[in-house]
């Protein structure tokens, strides 16, 4: 029964094609319903939304990833510095947990869900504490993939600018190319650029993770979308398929993008909700809000 309605409320999202009408459907199927740990929504979710991007790097080319970065890479790192330090700072004063204010620094800093998941293990964070900071990610991200569209009605930011503001304003990649997606192609080109220089940081706060809590036998690296992504904008460059091949691909990314929303969506449930509490929601949301507002200054030049 649960594969029946599962497959239909998928389809449903999917004849929307909307990303954040997928994301909540699959939200209101986990609340409705009890999503087994191992159905293929939250075994497969995650890996659908990151084989999408992949596709999307292979429709771009190495030279507008570089000339979008190029212009924004000093701003990432900064607005990367800044969000991640006042997490930390600000988790203090409300009595936060340090591990769990590390959590959240990484997927507010860096790259959502993909970051917390990476530092949970050099910082030995426990389960509860990895899904408070998951859960408090991911609604961040539904509200963004909804809000952030609806609030270009009334900012009219140009394409490009829309693509910069929602690249360095929302946590993780899918919801970024989600939100951007509503807008234009060229919104969708440029956030998913953007947000690939926020990505890479993964590196270095792994580095640093794993230094302050010691655990210098695990291992570290770059997210395999991430290199792949790369890899298939390398490919794009040296083969530049004709205009047909990149279409089909942007295709696949939608279909992928809006498959993998509404997984995730699933794995947002009642009992996931039952463990948030007020603090660490607060904290997440003061940061996000400053730099939902600094970066919307930011943008304005470019």
């Amino acid at each position: 029964m649960l594969y029946i309605v599962s497959f239909f409320t998928l389809a449903l999202s999917l004849l929307i094609n909307n990303a954040a009408a997928s994301l909540f459907l699959g939200i209101f199927l986990a609340i409705f319903f009890n999503i087994p740990e191992k159905f293929y929504t939250k075994k497969y979710g995650s890996k659908i939304l990151q084989t999408g991007i992949v596709f999307l790097g292979g429709s771009l080319s190495l030279t507008t990833i570089y000339q979008t970065n190029s212009d924004f890479f000093l701003w990432i790192s900064l607005f990367v510095l800044m969000a991640f330090g006042s997490v930390i700072f600000l988790g203090r004063l409300l009595g936060i947990s340090e591990k769990l204010s590390f959590l959240l620094a990484s997927g507010t800093a860096v790259c959502g869900g993909t970051a917390i998941a990476s530092v949970a293990p050099t910082v030995k964070a426990k389960p509860e504490e990895v899904t408070i900071a998951i859960t408090i990610v991911f609604l961040l991200n539904a509200l963004a993939v909804l809000l952030f569209p609806l609030s270009n009605e009334y900012l009219e930011l140009s394409d490009k600018q829309f693509g910069a503001w929602v690249a360095l304003s929302i946590h993780d990649t899918a919801s970024v190319v989600g939100a951007a997606s509503s807008i234009s192609e060229v919104s969708v080109e440029v956030a998913a650029t953007l947000k690939v220089g926020r990505t890479i940081w993964i590196v270095p706060l792994l580095i640093f993770s794993a230094w302050i809590y010691r655990n210098k036998n695990e291992s570290f690296g770059l997210p395999l979308f991430v290199v792949f992504f790369i890899a298939a904008a390398v490919l794009n460059s040296l083969l530049q398929p004709n205009e047909i091949i990149t279409d089909y691909l942007k295709w696949i990314n939608r279909i992928c993008l809006l498959t993998g929303l509404f997984c995730i969506g699933t794995q947002i449930n009642r009992e996931s909700l039952s463990q948030l509490k007020l603090k660490p929601i607060a904290l997440a949301c003061i940061v996000w809000a400053m730099i939902i507002l600094t970066s919307l200054m930011l943008v304005q030049d470019f």
